[in-house]
């Protein structure tokens, strides 16, 4: 069974829509449970029969925004397993992410107000594409696909510099000192050059790391559907 509720209740989907919206609309803070409950043509009782709060309400739409980037990326690597080389792993984790519509609209202060646990807090920030690559890298580096000459350490802090940088520049062009065709082949070409070797491993090595890849992927996801089936009320 579903742990999402919008697949047993059509209320509920609406709900969760009408929500979407109007946090894309007006942000976090301004929308109420009753502005809700008006768009999605129900009432304000009914948002309650379904989320116990308007916290866990916001806070699993946002949380379904990372399980859908995270079926996403898991989809592709599974189907490609050289989607795992750090050339191709940085600009997927970027590109999936700002295909995002919803991540912009929750600063660090509402996510503190919607999350008191900071257990959860700390789950959204390992959905980050830089903190989703540091997670795999041991594995990508044990697997070969990683370079061994410089400390992991400091490796995992300069591709967080370069996806951070890649990530700004790409959200804002008109910062950009020049204009490219294409970002993403510009930064998979950094990431190649910052830490992939002369020489990379073959498909079954490639193989056997996105499996795990894919592994450390799913638990995350599963951590996400977790909070998501916490703060809602099944019916």
């Amino acid at each position: 069974m579903s742990q999402l509720i919008e697949h047993h209740s059509r209320k509920a989907a609406r709900i969760l829509d009408s929500a979407r919206e109007l946090v894309l609309d007006h942000g976090v803070r301004k929308v109420t449970v009753g502005e809700i409950a008006r768009a999605a043509g129900v009432g304000k009782g009914t948002v309650y029969l379904y989320w116990p709060a308007k916290e866990n309400l916001i806070l699993g739409l946002f949380a379904r925004e990372l399980l859908t980037f995270l079926d996403e990326v898991i989809s592709r690597i599974s189907a490609d397993p050289a989607a795992v080389l750090p050339r191709r792993l940085a600009p997927l984790l970027i590109r999936t992410g700002r295909g995002l519509s919803l991540a912009p609209r929750l600063n660090d202060g509402e996510l503190r107000t919607l999350t008191p646990q900071a257990g959860d807090r700390e789950l959204f920030a390992r959905t980050r594409p830089s903190a989703l690559c540091d997670a795999v890298m041991p594995i990508l580096r044990r697997h070969g696909l990683i370079r061994d000459d410089r400390p992991l350490a400091g490796q995992a802090y300069a591709l967080h510099a370069v996806l951070t940088g890649f990530g700004t520049a790409m959200s804002d062009p008109a910062t950009a000192p020049l204009h490219v065709d294409d970002p993403y082949e510009v930064l998979a070409d950094t990431v190649a050059q910052l830490l992939e070797p002369s020489v990379g491993p073959g498909e079954a090595v490639i193989a056997a790391a996105a499996a795990e890849t894919v592994a450390v992927f799913r638990e995350t996801r599963d951590a996400v559907l977790d909070l998501i089936g916490r703060g809602q009320t099944l019916q």
